[in-house]
């Protein structure tokens, strides 16, 4: 594989169509980056006790196999391993692996949410989804499991129900930190249904005190909306909304 990860991208999409996964042996950490991991790990833990060390995919490198073809090596870890970006000797470091989902509202407009303070990056806009979890058992890491990973991750943070096989494979964007997402569409819905799933689902997390992934949801037709969003913004979210408005444009 390329190794594509340890030098700095403009968040970009990759115009592939077919995908293919790779497993590969995670690197082997110096004792010192191990120690200076664990303790940045444990001060973001005491800073804030809802992080939890499961297990988790990074991305190792991709290569490009022919023009619509994508090779995505990927390594079995735990989120402490994102503590090494705050390492600045570290040569280990691997950037992240996820799925995100465009939710249209029927009226054209995209639905982006703001992370809530309880996550790794509170305030921060962008779509619903989240890191990539290991297979389990002989589970193969396939389209498939990524259909079924985006789908969770659209119901856990939206409260938006759709099946996997709703889900249109859409695009692949390279984040600025080489991290990949993969990324799908979801069946249009009314916006006032959009909003009535968001505010039950984060109701229901609220009352079993537990405080949503998502505090806020916003839907945009353009680019031009986007400084209408306080806050940071996920660095891929102005390319995806760019080529989506102006697909929707094209289709009008």
């Amino acid at each position: 594989m390329i190794e594509e990860s340890a030098r700095p991208f403009r968040a970009e999409l990759l115009d592939v169509h077919r995908l293919r996964f790779a497993e590969t042996a995670a690197p082997r950490l110096t004792p010192e980056e191990r120690l200076a991991m664990n303790e940045v790990w444990d001060a973001k833990v005491r800073d804030n006790p809802s992080y939890f060390d499961g297990p988790v995919l990074v991305c190792a490198g991709t290569r490009r196999e022919g023009p619509d073809e994508l090779a995505i090596s990927w390594v079995r870890t735990t989120y402490r391993h994102f503590a090494l970006r705050r390492v600045p000797f570290s040569t280990s470091w691997l950037p992240s692996f996820f799925v995100a989902v465009l939710q249209p509202a029927d009226d054209g407009r995209l639905l982006v949410g703001r992370m809530s303070d309880s996550t790794a990056a509170p305030g921060r806009w962008q779509l619903p989804g989240g890191s990539l979890e290991p297979p389990e058992g002989d589970e193969p890491l396939d389209m498939r499991a990524l259909h079924r990973h985006a789908a969770r991750e659209l119901i856990e943070e939206t409260g938006i129900d759709a099946s996997p096989d709703d889900l249109t494979f859409w695009n692949v964007i390279r984040a600025g930190n080489g991290g990949i997402g993969v990324l799908f569409r979801a069946p249009s819905l009314p916006a006032t249904r959009l909003r009535e799933r968001f505010e039950a689902m984060a109701e229901a997390e609220r009352a079993q005190g537990r405080e949503p992934e998502l505090d806020n949801i916003f839907l945009i037709h353009s680019t031009a909306q986007l400084p209408l969003l306080m806050g940071p913004h996920a660095d891929y979210l102005e390319p995806i909304v760019r080529r989506y408005a102006a697909s929707a444009a094209e289709r009008a």
